[in-house]
């Protein structure tokens, strides 16, 4: 039974999601703080509006709805900065060592593709010698079409 939950935590898809969740929360937290401390001053020194820290006044002084605080998204910054780099290694390189002794690459450069000449299909690994999707018998050397390399 822990085997399997185990296994289930352990897929790549599962770590992935999560780190793309924890992103999003964190790069939500990076625009929640650039729209309240700089655009909406923005907007409410249109409106009418006191220094309050590292920023200007637009408005009256003290008035914190016309304060641009920069300051405070600085401070923003900095958090997305530190808590992606705990993520990065707290939990993104453990979990690639660990695949890599499974054997499986993960969070690695994406392979180089190629266009099929048949069907046009845009992802085909650049050293494949058959078309997965239509099956048509491909060059060695074949770079038609849209190559991505990493």
């Amino acid at each position: 039974m822990l085997k399997g939950f185990k296994n289930f935590l352990m897929r790549g898809d599962v770590v992935v999601v999560a780190i793309g969740l924890i992103t999003a929360i964190a790069f939500s937290t990076l625009i929640k703080s650039f729209t309240d401390d700089v655009i909406n001053p923005l907007i409410a020194r249109a409106q009418g509006g006191r220094s309050l820290g590292l920023g200007w006044q637009l408005g009256r002084p003290g008035n914190r709805a016309t304060y641009l605080d920069i300051g405070s998204f600085v401070s923003t910054v900095i958090y997305f900065v530190i808590f992606m780099a705990v993520v990065y290694f707290v939990i993104v390189v453990p979990y690639r060592h660990y695949q890599q002794r499974r054997g499986l690459q993960v969070f690695g450069a994406p392979v180089a593709v190629t266009t099929c000449p048949a069907c046009l299909s845009p992802d085909i690994p650049r050293g494949a010698t058959r078309c997965r999707y239509c099956g048509a018998d491909l060059p060695p050397h074949h770079a038609t079409g849209n190559a991505a390399t990493p």
